[in-house]
């Protein structure tokens, strides 16, 4: 009998698992957040029994992927508007 399975990510040893609370408190959200998150599958977690737990790393890939740069807008440049 043959599984396939999605290609396994390691978890770093020294990697913090953070709590629903925990993590609400480094995105300064409520718990609803991280949780909704989870369940929608948008951040990767880990399940230790029947508690879920979100990676530290995986929190910070997830805030470095909403992070938006600022535009520089050149001196010359002249908008126009449709």
């Amino acid at each position: 009998m043959t599984h396939t399975r999605q290609q396994m990510t390691t978890l770093d040893p020294d990697d913090r698992l953070l709590t629903y609370a925990q993590a609400a408190k480094i995105l300064n959200t409520p718990p609803r957040f991280p949780r909704r998150l989870v369940e929608e599958r948008r951040i990767r977690f880990v399940k230790v029994g029947r508690f879920v737990r979100i990676p530290e790393s995986a929190l910070r890939a997830f805030i470095a992927a909403g992070l938006v740069e600022p535009i520089t807008l050149h001196k010359n440049t002249t908008r126009r508007v449709a």
